[in-house]
């Protein structure tokens, strides 16, 4: 017996007419009747008696009426339980620093609101620290900047333009929409060293433009070099999720001009199939933030793929 079978038979008696039970059902008149057949066969009794003006329930099918109306409410608050049941379990997710200070909170805020039950542990480190994490399989997913070597589960999901930050009244600093690499000439830039993500863009950008930077510092963590940028030991390159966060919003910034001064956000996880559940609804929604933050304006320079 099937639960379809038990809806056509509850529809043509609430209908007493097999024609419109089939309209209702979208079938045809045909196939609902060798259902109800089918089913008369198997219960080895008669449900239905058929009349001049249509079918009405025997005592046998009006019985057998009222039971399969509470068994379709029984299926029907099952899978509506299932579908708000609340999904449960861990999930570690990685962000760069620079990312953190425009993504960080809003994704917690809204992993609390959609799945309050889901423990979230987040993870601030260098894009190549959270690479080698997801490699050793310390976190689940994280936000990289470039195609990993591994087999991930990979999905672009913005771009962000880079912008000379510093203090307005440093010496050297751009003023106007946006500046050539060329054009920074003398101006002392504190940047990330060589391992970190954004350092061989940068590298490779001043190549292709020809000239050299003037790097008088070298500083891995976001928030030391912020405070040397504040301290006006210099100005930096970096996207504008830099300026996120309210201690920077003194700072001056202007875009670089040269079109392939991007940086490329991939979110990145394992495998789908390692993917736990809370893993693959943590990865929909930090998407989901993220292009909500550039729709909104939210996200200084992002676009999205």
């Amino acid at each position: 017996m099937e639960l379809r079978q038990l809806r056509y038979f509850v529809c043509v008696v609430e209908h007493g007419s097999m024609g419109k039970a089939a309209l209702e059902l979208g079938v045809a008149t045909s196939a609902l009747s060798q259902q109800i057949s089918r089913l008369e066969s198997e219960l080895s009794t008669r449900l239905l008696q058929r009349t001049s003006s249509g079918v009405v329930p025997t005592d046998a099918g009006l019985a057998f009426w009222r039971q399969a109306q509470l068994a379709l409410r029984h299926a029907d608050d099952a899978v509506l339980a299932a579908r708000e049941a609340r999904l449960s379990g861990h999930v570690s997710v990685g962000l760069a620093p620079s990312t953190t200070g425009v993504l960080g909170l809003a994704f917690m805020k809204a992993m609390r609101e959609r799945y309050p039950d889901v423990r979230l542990r987040m993870v601030e480190s260098l894009s190549g620290h959270l690479g080698s994490m997801l490699g050793a399989r310390q976190i689940d997913l994280a936000i990289l900047f470039e195609e990993p070597a591994q087999r991930w589960s990979v999905m672009p999901l913005l771009d962000e333009r880079l912008f000379v930050i510093g203090n307005p009244d440093l010496r050297g600093m751009p003023e106007g929409p946006d500046v050539r690499l060329a054009e920074l000439g003398e101006l002392p830039l504190i940047v990330p060293s060589g391992p970190h993500g954004l350092r061989p863009l940068l590298d490779a950008s001043f190549k292709r433009a020809r000239c050299e930077p003037r790097i008088v510092a070298e500083v891995d963590g976001l928030a030391m070099l912020m405070d040397a940028v504040r301290g006006g030991l210099g100005a930096t390159i970096q996207p504008g999720a830099a300026l996120a966060r309210a201690g920077n919003a003194s700072l001056a910034s202007v875009q670089i001009a040269e079109a392939d001064a991007i940086r490329p956000n991939l979110i990145v996880s394992v495998s789908d199939d390692e993917l736990s559940p809370a893993g693959l609804a943590a990865r929909v929604v930090l998407a989901d933030v993220a292009r909500a933050l550039v729709a909104e304006g939210r996200w200084s320079g992002a676009t999205l793929r």
